[in-house]
């Protein structure tokens, strides 16, 4: 028998590989394991990408992929589940089969437009997303250019209503992309007032914010926060993973996603 003390909260993770490691799955992964729970991940795509840039974009094969996810489910007692970069419209069919029966908290990071600049989802994918995956989503986390391009709206407060009327429980829209003195970023409900949360802008652009941000909501549900909180937490810690970050490339910043246990804060 497995000792109780040797187990983790798990969060399955369902996106794309960065191999500069900033972005993507290995975001996720150490976002993850920072608040200490164990990350189990399914790659959609595999990526030509750096710290300045994306080339290309390979999906991964429809019947390997649902295998892969279907194994982890049946093996696992999964608490949450993070879904970023998914990659062909397909894939996103094979994500609502496998998670349509589930009962978990998901946190849908949508991920239309790379940080470095690139469209990395087609019209026909996140029109799939919104008719699939929106009703089975806890929360979403679109930045403002991904929250007007999901709704075709431009004012914000509609954009998130209408996200909501597509089926999600709550939304929480980034407001790195506009041109305020502070970052702005805001969570929406049904039933509440939209509460905005205000972040220092930091100078430096970074590859892999929204990665980290959207992981590290689904661990902190996957740790039995409510979602409010676990809301609040994660913006917390994203914004210190900025303001520690790394420069290991040429181009956009690397989220810095230990600093806290590097500086002995924990």
């Amino acid at each position: 028998m497995v000792n109780e003390k040797n187990k983790k909260p798990i969060v399955l993770v369902i996106a794309g590989h960065d191999p500069s490691g900033g972005a993507g799955i290995q975001a996720d992964i150490e976002s993850i394991a920072n608040a200490g729970c164990h990350a189990t991940t399914v790659i959609t795509s595999l990526t030509a990408q750096n710290t300045n840039t994306i080339r290309n974009i390979t999906p991964q094969d429809s019947i390997f992929f649902r295998e892969q996810i279907k194994l982890v489910l049946d093996d696992m007692d999964i608490l949450a589940c993070k879904i970023g970069m998914i990659g062909s419209p397909e894939l996103v069919d094979t994500i609502h089969d496998a998670l349509s029966n589930t009962e978990i908290p998901i946190v849908l990071d949508p991920v239309i437009n790379s940080e470095t600049g690139k469209n990395l989802s087609s019209e026909k994918t996140y029109e799939k997303i919104i008719s699939s995956l929106l009703p089975l989503t806890t929360i979403i986390t679109p930045n403002t250019v991904e929250a007007k391009i999901l709704t075709n709206c431009e004012d914000l407060k509609f954009a998130a209503n209408k996200l909501l009327n597509y089926g999600t429980k709550a939304v929480l829209i980034t407001g790195t992309h506009e041109a305020t003195n502070d970052v702005i970023n805001t969570f929406y409900t049904k039933d509440s007032v939209p509460i905005n949360y205000t972040w220092e802008r930091l100078s430096n652009t970074f590859h892999g914010s929204g990665c980290t941000l959207s992981s590290r909501i689904a661990a902190n549900l996957a740790l039995g926060n409510n979602l409010e909180k676990a809301v609040k937490d994660a913006q917390k810690y994203t914004w210190g993973t900025l303001q520690n970050g790394l420069h290991l490339g040429k181009g956009q910043i690397h989220p810095n996603r230990f600093f806290i246990k590097k500086n002995n804060v924990l």
